[in-house]
Parts: structure tokens; C-alpha cells; sequence
């Protein structure tokens, strides 16, 4: 697992995860900003800062044993520029055993988190747990049906032959898209927003990554879910929940007492004569008192 971490890291200092590194730091602070609570976390990937646009007052960063090795082995051989020496991890652990309470965190930030966890459907139930109701998680991934996902399975191929190497990083399965989201619907996640994006061909030079940049609009109009990566916002739901009211709504309301009409004769007027209205009879047929 941790060449596979060191890999991820240095795929991610190449001209095309530099690309996708971009894209998604986009994502992350549009969907993070106008969420509100107190308790933030990311798990995995400090050469993105998916909390930065984000205002909890409390967030950390989470790194796994071997994840923190593969960090300093990147930062060991990587760029000098790299986003990561101006991150601080807070702590170790692993996303499948979180060590927070239940229903204790506001928002959590999984950035290829899934891909790199030895067991991701126990990852997302451990974040379940710890979400509080109504609370988000905010996922991105490599998508597998995609231009680059074809060169991955390819250089698989090849490889099997003995020869070729792979275009993206060696990190195990690829979780697609319609996968993550039939897991998140058994766990009562409801998607909010999902988008998809990087759509030039899975080259490698920078230069060429330029002359391609045409295919990102079209690819968003076209061909929109056969983006390099995928990025999406979940909400959890608790089914049942009983929203508080105001306790002015809860009082009983005292209903207004009707009157009853009687059809017999009324009193006798001070002009000696019985009204009309009850009686129904002419004054001519009534004597004076």
C-alpha cells in the first residue's frame, strides 16, 4: 500500500495530475464554502486542501501510517513547490476505524480516499457513523469509464504481456461513479451534486495538455460523464426525524363559543308588540298589552 501512496504523490507532480489536481481544488472550494457546523475533517490526499474555502472553526487533516510515509518519501524526492510542506497532519488513522464519536463531525472531505482504502464500503459506513444528521461528504475519485481510464486498462493489458506501463497511478480498483453512488444510497446518503470533469486525452507532457484544452467545454456539453474524475456532494438523511416547532405553535387555540338561534317568540318590545323576526306574524293579529 505504500508504494502505492508514494505513486499517487508522484503521479500528482506530473503535468496531467497537476491538471487534475486543479480541477478538483476548484470543486472542493465551491462546495465546501457554504457549508456551516463546527467539526471538519479530510481524510487522505494533503497535496489537495479540500477545507481551505471552508469556515468550521474546527477542521483537521487525517493521514494514515503508511500514507505519511509515502508523503515524506514524496517530499524526500518531489517538487519544492509542492502544497504539502504547508500542511500539518493532525492525526493517524485510518478511514475505516475514525476515532470520533458517533454523529460528531459536520463535514467530511474524502479526496481519492476510497481508492487507496483497503476496505472503501467500510470507509463509508465508519462515515456514516460519524456524521452528524444532515451532515455532508464530499468525494472525488478517478473515473474508470473515461478516456484515461481506457489507457489505464490498456497499459493493464500490456503488462500482462510484458511490456508497457501504466498512464495512471498503480492504486488497485478504480470506483465508478454509479457504483459510489448505489453505496451511498444503502448507507441513506442522498447525492446532491455531482459533476465530472478533465476531458483532454491521457497524455503526458504539458504542451500537449495545452494543445487539447478545447475538449474541456465540449467534453462538458457531449460527453459529460466520461470525465477523467468525478466529484460529488452527499447529504445523510435520517429517516423519521421530527422537527422541532416554535412552542408558541403547540398551544391550543381556544375556539370561539357559537350562538344558537331559537325559532319561538321573543321578548315583548317596549312598544308592546312581539318582534317579526321570530314570530313570523303580522302586528294587525296581535292585541296591545
Amino acid at each position: 500500500m505504500s508504494d502505492q501512496i508514494i505513486g499517487l504523490h508522484h503521479w500528482f507532480d506530473s503535468p496531467p495530475g497537476r491538471y487534475l489536481l486543479a480541477w478538483e481544488q476548484a470543486r472542493f472550494d465551491e462546495a465546501v464554502a457554504d457549508i456551516f457546523g463546527y467539526h471538519s475533517l479530510q481524510l487522505g490526499m494533503p497535496l489537495l486542501d479540500g477545507l481551505r474555502a471552508n469556515r468550521m472553526p474546527h477542521q483537521w487533516l487525517a493521514l494514515g501510517q503508511e500514507a505519511v510515509q509515502g508523503s515524506i518519501a514524496f517530499l524526500e524526492t518531489g517538487s519544492g513547490d509542492a502544497p504539502l510542506q504547508r500542511r500539518t497532519v493532525d492525526l493517524l488513522t485510518e478511514p475505516v476505524a475514525l476515532p470520533f464519536a458517533e454523529a460528531s463531525l459536520d463535514l467530511l472531505v474524502l479526496p481519492h480516499t476510497l481508492e487507496l482504502s483497503m476496505d472503501p464500503h467500510a470507509a463509508l459506513r465508519e462515515v456514516e457513523r460519524v456524521l452528524v444528521p444532515e451532515g455532508r461528504v464530499v468525494i472525488s475519485g478517478l473515473n474508470p469509464t473515461s478516456l484515461w481510464g481506457l489507457r489505464q486498462w490498456r497499459a493493464r493489458m500490456y503488462q500482462r504481456m510484458g511490456k508497457g506501463t501504466l498512464y495512471l497511478p498503480d492504486v488497485g480498483e478504480f470506483i465508478g461513479y454509479r457504483r459510489l453512488r448505489d453505496w451511498l444510497r444503502l448507507l441513506s446518503f442522498e447525492v446532491e451534486s455531482a459533476q465530472f470533469g478533465c476531458y483532454r486525452p491521457a497524455v503526458r507532457s504539458t504542451q500537449w495538455l495545452e494543445r487539447f484544452g478545447f475538449m474541456d467545454p465540449l467534453g462538458e456539453r457531449w460527453w459529460p460523464i466520461f470525465g477523467a474524475a468525478y466529484f460529488l456532494v452527499a447529504v445523510k438523511r435520517v429517516h423519521g426525524m421530527r422537527l422541532l416547532e416554535p412552542a408558541w405553535r403547540s398551544t391550543r387555540q381556544r375556539s370561539a363559543a357559537t350562538v344558537p338561534i331559537a325559532n319561538r317568540a321573543g321578548p315583548v318590545g317596549a312598544t308592546g308588540r312581539t318582534s317579526r323576526l321570530f314570530t313570523g306574524s303580522d302586528d294587525r293579529d296581535r292585541n296591545t298589552v
